[in-house]
């Protein structure tokens, strides 16, 4: 289940995320993702070894293109406002699940994190990295100026996704408070989708596709809560393999396919319903 997830990630949620920044080199690079997202996906199906983790070399360095534009944007825009930092951490956050990707098909524990955790990173830093970050921006680039929830949503994605990294290094309890974080700017993201978004367009599928992204993230955001404070805590919390069927499942399809393709459309209907710096 979990592969399946990560291939959803890499052949679709990546290059739909990308059409929607409107940033000089990206759009080649989307022309040219498919020679990253199949060897990457042929990684997942070869046994661990020297052929998989060079498969998923050539997905890494795909991610690490993608990344490279995130201080191309900085450098261009001199903006840090807070969409501006959720779109640099949605361009950097592949390359986090490239690099884990290595090391789990090459099977070496990287930082000493086990090959299970590793394999979790990958599909985490494709939907909670980069699809939640990318999501919080243009919501914030949408919303009311100077919307202090908006602003609150797209500078949790990077606030929360550093707590839970940093959590893997300094305890459980930290990365509960990196859970914490991001389940607060994701339900500030579903409120505004589903209270200001939903109701602005006229074409009825966008709007079921907004009203169910924000309908899944009040629900799997819950789970996330409590796997994180039963990590933390010792109390009793769900499995990981019971989180990937219910959260895991729910983020991918629920919140960050529906979004992608509600903004694609949004995006059809009013060509400044891109991420841009303007």
């Amino acid at each position: 289940m979990v592969d399946l997830l990560i291939l959803l990630g890499m052949g679709a949620i990546v290059p739909l995320g990308l059409a929607l920044i409107d940033e000089p080199g990206l759009a080649r690079v989307r022309r040219l993702w498919p020679l990253a997202a199949v060897p990457g996906a042929l990684s997942l199906w070869l046994p661990r070894g020297g052929l998989a983790a060079g498969s998923a070399v050539l997905y890494a360095l795909g991610t690490l293109a993608v990344a490279t534009h995130a201080p191309l944007r900085l450098a261009r825009t001199r903006s840090l406002a807070p969409r501006e930092i959720a779109v640099l951490t949605a361009l950097a956050a592949p390359a986090v699940a490239g690099v884990a990707l290595v090391a789990e098909r090459a099977g070496y524990a990287l930082f000493g994190f086990e090959l299970h955790i590793l394999a979790l990173t990958v599909p985490h830093f494709h939907f909670a990295g980069f699809t939640a970050a990318l999501v919080a921006g243009l919501v914030c680039r949408a919303a009311t100026p100077d919307s202090a929830p908006a602003r609150a949503a797209a500078l949790s994605m990077p606030a929360g996704t550093l707590l839970v990294l940093a959590g893997y290094f300094l305890g459980a309890w930290v990365q509960f408070a990196g859970a914490l974080v991001l389940t607060t700017g994701m339900w500030l993201v579903g409120l505004l989708t589903w209270r200001d978004l939903r109701t602005r367009t006229a074409d009825p599928l966008t709007a079921r596709l907004l009203a169910v992204s924000s309908a899944v993230l009040a629900l799997t955001m819950v789970l996330a809560l409590w796997w994180a404070l039963g990590q933390a805590s010792g109390l009793p919390h769900p499995t990981l393999t019971w989180m990937a069927a219910t959260h895991g499942v729910g983020n991918a399809l629920g919140f960050a396919l529906c979004s992608l393709l509600a903004w694609r459309r949004l995006t059809a209907e009013v060509p400044t319903g891109q991420l841009t710096d303007g």
